[in-house]
């Protein structure tokens, strides 16, 4: 875990170092003494941690805190202060914890295992908010769907059907803005049907009909004349890839 210890007395940044230099898995990467070095100083060390106090001179800490809590992926922030009166504002500044000055060494790890615990779950949180995804409406609402969970995409009337092994939900695009968002996940076997180059296994015949064989569907979809081609072609080269 790389910390950034914020203070505008240096005996209190000190004592702080101390605590902490037991700690294997800890490592001090700065030290500031206000606010606006605190940003700056997390801006090019990108600390998973803030040690801060709040009363310093030029921007205080809990400016400084409610500045980092805008970022993407902000560090969390534990108050190390002289005052209990501020603790109120220190958690609306969405600090992790507070502790009074003299720091206490027991308070100061538990302290570091909640801030462990909020980068973790930060991570977590950033990683699905990244992942591509579709945005489906089903009976129970919305729910977001990783687009290597998508089956089959269906177009019916103004809606394309998404179909995942879990059910299928309702998407506002259309087929050919999937098709062109997304052509890396998505094939187009028919006018009216995208699916899954990850899942498309082969191709079968269904009475006269060509269709897809798509892992995990029981439905077979039609391949139209004019898609055979293509399909032919991703599979020549996903085998050729395997």
């Amino acid at each position: 875990m790389k910390v950034l210890i914020v203070d505008d007395e240096k005996p209190a940044r000190q004592r702080l170092r101390r605590l902490l230099q037991d700690l294997t898995d800890v490592s001090i990467v700065a030290e500031a003494e206000n606010g606006e070095q605190a940003i700056a100083q997390a801006e090019l060390q990108k600390p998973d941690l803030v040690l801060m106090d709040i009363q310093m001179p030029g921007m205080d800490g809990l400016t400084a805190a409610r500045k980092l809590a805008e970022w993407k992926a902000p560090p969390a922030v534990v108050f190390c202060t002289a005052y209990d009166e501020y603790a109120l504002a220190a958690f609306e500044a969405a600090a992790v914890d507070y502790l009074l000055k003299p720091v206490e060494k027991a308070k100061l790890h538990k302290a570091l295992e909640r801030a462990q615990r909020f980068s973790s779950t930060l991570l977590d949180d950033i990683a699905a908010a990244s992942s591509p995804g579709l945005l489906l409406t089903t009976a129970q609402g919305s729910e977001k769907l990783s687009l290597t969970e998508v089956l089959c995409l269906r177009a019916e009337q103004k809606y394309v059907v998404a179909v995942h092994a879990g059910g299928e939900g309702l998407l506002r695009e259309s087929l050919s803005q999937l098709e062109q968002d997304w052509p890396d996940y998505f094939i187009r076997i028919h006018r009216n049907t995208l699916v899954a180059r990850s899942r498309l296994r082969g191709i079968v015949r269904v009475g006269t009909a060509q269709c897809a064989l798509i892992e995990g569907l029981a439905e077979k979809p039609k391949i139209s004349r004019r898609h055979l081609p293509d399909v032919k072609n991703a599979l020549q080269g996903e085998g050729s890839a395997r």
